[in-house]
Order: structure tokens, then sequence, then C-alpha cells
């Protein structure tokens, strides 16, 4: 009861200029934990926006107002679906010779809190499968001979702990967690119920009612605050029976109504409602209308005649919109005050989701492991032991009865072909960036050691990301490709400090060769980025002979080449003022033109970051 009387007179405060932000999030947090401690799975459950530590008291706070017995059990972010939500038993399926279910992870933890830590890292089908559960309520498993149900009501707390410009819970998931805690403070135990308190709201939940405006005032403020899904709406009214369990009362009332909102609406708000606009004043220039005639006199009052009636008084306002104004300012009170920068930067990189997951691809030996498939081991592909038996525990019975007939030899154990299962992994796709650097005369006579310098700056800013480096140089009447893609940073620093200066610029063989390079790069699969370093100025044609025209056609063909492979590419211009032919070259190429004058060495990393993001 503390924290939520202490979270109310902060939602009175919060609109004073003297209100202390610090302490009104950490009463909501209190609050969050307390209601999530009565509420259990009705409110699906908390992601936790912070490093494992300040996270780690936040849950052994909660995990200290709980019942004594609750189950409490922890989720790795690589746990395979046998390990979340069961499967087949082994060693009781191998003694009774027929198929036996085992529980995962969330059947075990019914009516308890499930801990997933590094959540960022989970894969979004595990995800969007656990989520599946939160909405259930159970766990139905169909595998390996196995056809069982079993019940799955829990609280999730999933630890997040992904960059700032990152989302490391997938929609499907989020959308079914009611708190949302972007940063935990300190508990504060003083603001805390006690587990006897706590062990009684629980008792009393099922008898809490909302009041007939809760829910219409939820719904108007979801509409404000630009919320699709009906979800919050529904997860806060049950936050808000909480609070009144809590509180002891079967029946909510208007705070009730309002912390639940702070809780669940705020950190799902897209957008802040519009102030209301005052009426504007009539126009200076515009005559004032005449004064209304005066009404003549009443005639006199007779006798038996009621006397006049007074001015009856306006009514009062409506409930209902008193509600709905007092939680559209609560929720308002708990929005942070970076949210508009917020929303423009996840609009920015396209409402991306589960951090730098980029592109990934199978692998056989090395990655996240993700269980395994049916096949035979062999140099390349490892036997996955514990999944093989699995996969012939179910067959024992039958084909020792087999055995038998034919008259082989007693054995214990029974495994076929048909039964081996191999490891398989997945594992990030790297990147390769590609610097072409034009090295020709004209080059070598405007800026040639400026853009060694901003190769540099890339190609540390590229060795920091673990990505693959290659450096293809381009003068004369060829293209060379000075260092095959690697991460030796010191060697591709050596190798461009050497590049001489000078000759012709054979723009269409370095297209062909950078073309080339990065098809062979997608061919191992890595994602190819490819930077060019030219000033546009193509004097040699792919037969080496001289000759601007045939230059420039044979360029812009092999740029049409190039963008057909669909390969992400930034052409940065190396001449002293942007060049309309540079210009040209970086739209037939489909490339990010980027003019190098008027870039500095972070926004020179940021076009080639964005240009990297595009390939993913």
């Amino acid at each position: 009861m503390a924290p939520l009387r202490a979270a109310r007179a902060a939602q009175g405060d919060a609109g004073d200029a003297g209100a202390d932000d610090a302490a009104l999030r950490a009463t909501l947090a209190a609050s969050a934990l307390a209601l999530l401690a009565v509420g259990g799975a009705s409110l699906g459950g908390v992601v936790i926006r912070d490093s494992a530590a300040a996270a780690g008291e936040w849950l052994d706070a909660l995990r200290a107002l709980l019942p004594e017995g609750t189950p409490w059990l922890r989720l790795p972010s690589t746990a395979t679906d046998d390990r979340a939500f069961g499967g087949l038993d082994l060693v009781a399926t191998i003694a009774h010779g027929a198929p036996r279910a085992e529980k995962g992870v969330l059947p075990t933890a019914d009516g308890g809190v499930v801990v997933v830590p590094l959540v960022e890292r989970m894969r979004a089908g595990m995800q969007a499968r656990i989520a599946g559960v939160l909405e259930d309520g159970r766990v139905h498993v169909q595998r390996d001979g196995v056809d069982e149900t079993f019940a799955a009501r829990v609280a999730l707390c999933a630890v997040d702990e992904s960059d700032a410009d990152e989302q490391g819970v997938a929609a499907a998931l989020r959308d079914r967690l009611a708190f949302a805690l972007d940063g935990v403070p300190r508990v504060d135990a003083s603001l805390l119920p006690s587990r006897a308190q706590v062990a009684e709201a629980r008792g009393r939940l099922a008898r809490v009612v909302p009041h007939d405006d809760a829910m219409p005032a939820l719904a108007a403020a979801s509409v404000a605050f630009g919320i699709a899904s009906a979800r919050g709406a529904q997860l806060a009214l049950r936050a808000a029976c909480a609070s009144a369990a809590l509180d002891g009362r079967e029946e909510t009332d208007d705070d009730d109504v309002a912390l639940a909102a702070q809780l669940v609406l705020a950190p799902r708000a897209t957008r802040v409602p519009p102030p209301d606009e005052p009426e504007a004043p009539p126009p200076d220039d515009e005559p004032e209308p005449p004064p209304p005639p005066e009404p003549p006199p009443p005639p006199e009052q007779q006798a038996g005649d009621p006397p006049p009636e007074a001015d009856t008084p306006p009514p009062p306002p409506n409930e209902g919109e008193q509600l709905e104004d007092r939680v559209l300012d609560a929720v308002q009170a708990a929005l942070p005050p970076e949210l508009l920068a917020q929303l423009l930067a996840r609009a920015q990189r396209g409402q991306g989701e589960l951090g730098k997951a980029g592109q990934e691809r199978e692998s056989w030996v090395r990655g996240r492991q993700l269980g395994a498939r049916r096949g035979r081991p062999d140099g390349v592909k490892r036997l996955h032991l514990l999944e093989t038996l699995r996969a012939a525990a179910p067959w024992q019975r039958a084909r020792a009865r087999v055995a038998t007939t034919r008259g082989g030899g007693a054995r214990t154990l029974h495994v076929e072909r048909e039964d081996f299962r191999v490891r398989r992994y997945v594992e990030h796709a790297g990147t390769t960036v590609f610097f072409v650097v034009d090295a020709s005369g004209s080059a070598a006579a405007q800026r040639l050691g400026e853009a060694k310098g901003a190769v540099e700056k890339l190609l540390a800013e590229s060795y920091s990301r673990r990505d693959r480096i290659s450096l293809i140089a381009f003068r004369g009447t060829t293209a060379e490709q000075l260092l095959p893609p690697t991460r030796a940073l010191a060697r591709a620093r050596r190798l461009l400090g050497d590049l001489p200066g000078g000759g012709g610029t054979p723009l269409a063989t370095a297209i062909d060769a950078a073309t080339a390079a990065a098809t062979a790069s997608r061919r191992t699969g890595t994602v190819p980025v490819v930077v060019f370093l030219t000033d546009g100025r193509a004097n040699v044609a792919r037969d080496g002979k001289g000759g601007r025209a045939e230059a420039r056609a044979d360029a812009m063909a092999a740029a049409a080449a190039f963008r057909g492979a669909g390969v992400a590419a930034v052409l940065i211009d190396t001449s002293p003022r942007p060049d309309p032919q540079a210009r040209d070259y970086a739209e037939a190429l489909g490339a990010r033109y980027v003019p190098l004058p008027s870039l500095d060495a972070d926004a020179l990393a940021g076009a080639v970051a964005m240009a990297r993001e595009a390939a993913r």
C-alpha cells in the first residue's frame, strides 16, 4: 500500500514546477514491482532496460515479496524449444519403451516467474512463441511422438541490455508485458508492501471489479497517445485492479486507474497529444455586435401564479470526462522528456527490432546452436548425440521385438541410421567493406592525400566493428585488388600509404572489379559494402584506350551492372568542388553520393554506416 499512496502523491505534484522527476521514477518503479507481485501472470510481466546488476536488484526485491515456494526459473536467451517449452523425456522413454513428455522451463514455472537475461540475443521466433504462451497460459508440445498440453501461467521478466538506439524485445512479446522500465533506480524498501500484504492482496484480487468509467478512460488515453493495440488498455485495467486489491478494496477508484495508466500506457506512447487551443479573439477591425434589446418588463404577478424560478446552476462536469482528463495528465507526467526525439530516431531507423541481428546464415561448425536436423555426420557436420537418442527412444520396444524375431543378439539400445541428428548453428553474416580508391593523375593532383586520410579513418571504424576490409586501387589502365578481404588493419594502412598516384582514370574497369569482388564476397555468406573514392573524371575505356566519351559510356554501363547486382555503395566525390559527373555516376551505381569537402571524419563514417545498415 505504501508505494501506491506515494505514487498518487507524486501524481498530484507532477505538474508542479518543483516536482522531483527522479523521485517520481523511483516511486513508479516500486509501484510496478508491487503490482507485478500481486497480479503475476495476469499482467504478463515486465521488460527492464538496464544493466544486469541494476535489474538484478529489482528482481531480488520482487522475489522477496512473492509467497514462499513460488516458482522462480531462468530461461537462457539461447534456449532451444525443448528447453523452453518441453519435449521428449529421454530417460523415461527408454525406461518405459514408449514416449514420455518432459516439461520445459515455462510449464515448470507455472504460477511463478521466468527471468530471461539478455533478451536482445533471443531469436525473434522464440520470442514470438513465448508471447503465445503468455497469451494462452499453456504450452502444447507436439514433437518426437509426444502430444501433451501443460499449464504455463507465468510472469515474464525480460532484461534488455541492448544499446539505447536499438530494440531488444520483439513487438509481439513487448505487447503482452504490462510494464517497461527504462533504467531502474535503486529500490527503496520503505516504499514496498510486506510479503503478508502482498499475499492478502493476491487472495483478494479475484473479487476486485473495475468501476464503470475505468475502461472508457483508459481507451481514450490509448487513442490520445497513439497506442494501436488494445492490450495496453486491458493490461492497465488489470493493473488498476491489482492496485485496488493491494489497498484493501474490491472496486477500483480513480487513483488506481491513473496510476495504472502511468505505468502501462506511458511506455507505449507513440505521440504526444496536442495541447488544447484557446479560442481565438475576434479581429480588432470587426465591428462589435449591437447589444441585445432589453426584455420587456414582466407582467404583474397574479395571485396564485408560482413565483419566478431562480437561475439554475450549470450541470456539474461528467465524472467520466473528469477521469479521462486525469488519466491523460497522469500519462503525460510519466512520459520521458526526450520522447519526441526517441520517436524520431525510431522512425529514421525504420522501426528496426532486435538490435544488431542483421543477416544470419546457417552453419554446421560455429555460431549459435539452433538444435539439430536429420542428417549423417561427416567431416563437417557433427553428431548431436542427445537428439539422436531422443529420435531413437520412442522405437526401442518395437525394434527390440524385431531384433528378437530375426534372432539378433540382445542390445540395450537400438539406433538406426534414420535416427542420426546433426548439430545446426546460425551465425551472423559479417560485413566486408571494399574501398575502391582512385589513384589516377587527376585524383593525385587534386586530393589523393586527403582521400587516403579519409580511407584510414574508415578502415579504423570498420576494424572496430570487426568487419573485413579490402582495398582496390585503379590508375593507368587497370584496377588491382591490393588487399583481399581481411581484418589486418596495419597491412591495409601500409598498402594505402605506399599507393602511388598518376596515370589515367579507368573508372569502368574499377567498377567491374568492385562488382566481381562484391559478388564473390556475397557467395561466401558475407554482406558486401563498396566505398568508391573518385573525382568521376573517367578517361580510359574498358579496352585500355583513351577517350572521354568512350570511357564515360563504358563507366555508365558498368555502373548499371553494379546497380543490378544490388550491392550497397557510397561514392565519395574527391573533387575540390562537388562535380556533376561524380553525382551522375553515384546515381547510376545506386550509391549514396557524398562530397568529401563537406565532411568531417564522423560524418564520413556515418555515411558508410548508413550504407552498411542498408545492405543488411
